[in-house]
């Protein structure tokens, strides 16, 4: 297992090396972030079974043994020696990405990288070297969003520990991010985010439901608030979609100058904000995307949202074609896999028009 760490850090050096110069100290964060990570990894049963560690943290590190067990037997997803350890990173958040979108476009800036392909953030290790990029797109004229990640997958490349940014979720939502940081593992096309990410939310959920019901300890009250999170969530997506969509009609508008189109965008956002309000109303108070609205809304900040969520419904859909029948639905999208992305782009709008 050390022989295959280090050889794997090797390709990542070797990968570094081959860069410009602009992108080397980029990459340096980036590598020796992860490092520093993995050099933190401590056993999972080891902590369990150490008198030093609280009755919380065990209880939670037991449940978290206990989703990978499922996630491997009753999802068929990929967890290997993934989620064995443990971390302490001593802070929020792992890392800090930074997304990017012209000023009169919804689609996000991609950047490209050797093992990832392209994707539509910058992760940085560092809250303020994040920023601090973010701060350079901005006065080249781009919307900016630097938004806090909790966790992430290496796709396979190393073994993932479990983050103290997590450990204090409940239950559910443990398994909840499990099942969705696995199935990056299971099948992940460079370049496609949209793709991936909705892929993964999609098993998120499946996924999640599955270990609801196989859970029969307060079962019902959990499926309920989930239930309802889950509600919120599309409520607030069909928000943010439909303010997108409103938006790349503004921007094609070839009747309107840089300054109308600046003052419709900005009166599109203020009506984005009392429609919150009124689905606030709805949800008694709910207060889940607060943060996210107290920022100043732009472009960058929605493909946040549409990234994750833009391709579910349809692959929801060929879940249901296949019955629900994992292997046969794993085997329709690892089709979707072998498609250039326009053929893929027109299968899953088929399922979803």
């Amino acid at each position: 297992m050390k022989l295959k760490w280090l050889t794997r850090f090797f390709i990542l050096a070797l990968c570094l090396s081959l860069v410009a110069c602009e992108s080397l100290s980029y990459y340096s964060q980036a590598i020796f972030g992860q490092l520093s990570i993995l050099s933190k990894r401590e056993a999972i049963e080891k902590l369990i079974a150490d008198d030093t560690s609280s009755p919380e943290l065990k209880n939670k590190l037991q449940t978290v043994l206990d989703i990978r067990r499922f996630a491997e037997s009753e999802l068929m997803l990929p967890v290997e020696d993934s989620y064995g350890t443990y971390v302490d990173i001593k802070q929020p958040y792992v890392v800090w990405n930074v997304f990017a979108s012209p000023e009169f476009s919804i689609r996000p800036v991609n950047w490209c990288y050797p093992i990832a392909g392209c994707v539509a953030y910058r992760g940085y290790f560092s809250e303020a070297d994040a920023q601090a990029y973010a701060n350079r797109k901005s006065q080249e004229g781009l919307d900016v969003y630097v938004g806090g990640v909790s966790a992430y997958s290496t796709l396979g490349w190393f073994s993932d520990p479990l983050l103290s940014t997590v450990i204090n979720r409940d239950d559910y939502q443990l398994a909840a991010l499990l099942f969705h940081e696995l199935a990056h593992r299971l099948i992940y096309i460079a370049g496609d985010t949209e793709f991936n990410e909705s892929f993964a939310t999609a098993m998120e959920r499946e996924g999640l439901r599955r270990w609801l019901l196989a859970n029969k300890v307060n079962t019902a009250d959990i499926m309920q608030q989930t239930e309802f999170t889950l509600r919120a969530r599309e409520d607030f997506v069909s928000l943010v979609a439909s303010v997108a969509d409103e938006l790349k009609t503004l921007y094609a508008r070839t009747d309107h100058n840089e300054i109308e189109k600046r003052q419709a965008k900005a009166e599109v956002f203020a009506q984005m904000r009392r429609d919150y309000a009124n689905l606030k109303n709805d949800w008694n108070g709910y207060d889940g995307y607060d943060n996210w609205m107290a920022r100043d809304l732009n472009n960058a900040q929605l493909s946040t949202v549409t990234t994750y969520y833009n391709w579910v419904p349809a692959i929801e859909k060929i879940l249901e074609e296949n019955n629900y029948e994992l292997s046969s639905f794993y085997n329709a999208i690892a089709a979707l896999t072998d498609m250039s992305l326009e053929q893929r782009e027109y299968l899953l709008s088929s399922k979803i028009n």
